[in-house]
């Protein structure tokens, strides 16, 4: 597989295609994980690609937004592990 990262603080672009293919695929994560697809590319003119990720990549990381905790998931959790420590094997039907 043919890939660039590129790394700024903890957002990164990635750029790959897989061996074979001919289509590059373009990522975005933002400094908290979350992934954006910013699509697929058959001919590459490296000036104005590149222009185009890095305006999109730099839109992504000014509008990102610290997501919110998700109580129900972290309340499910924390019982699970009470009935893994109670040594009873867990249930969520």
């Amino acid at each position: 597989m043919d890939y660039a990262t590129i790394t700024e603080m903890s957002r990164k672009i990635t750029i790959h295609k897989y061996e074979g293919n001919t289509q590059w695929s373009v990522n975005v994560e933002d400094s908290y994980g979350k992934e954006y697809h910013l699509g697929y590319w058959i001919n590459v003119d490296y000036d104005s690609f590149s222009s185009y990720i890095e305006e999109k990549a730099k839109e992504i990381w000014k509008n990102e937004v610290e997501p919110k905790e998700d109580l129900m998931s972290k309340a499910i959790a924390e019982c699970i592990q009470s009935d893994i420590d109670r040594g009873v094997e867990p249930c969520l039907d």
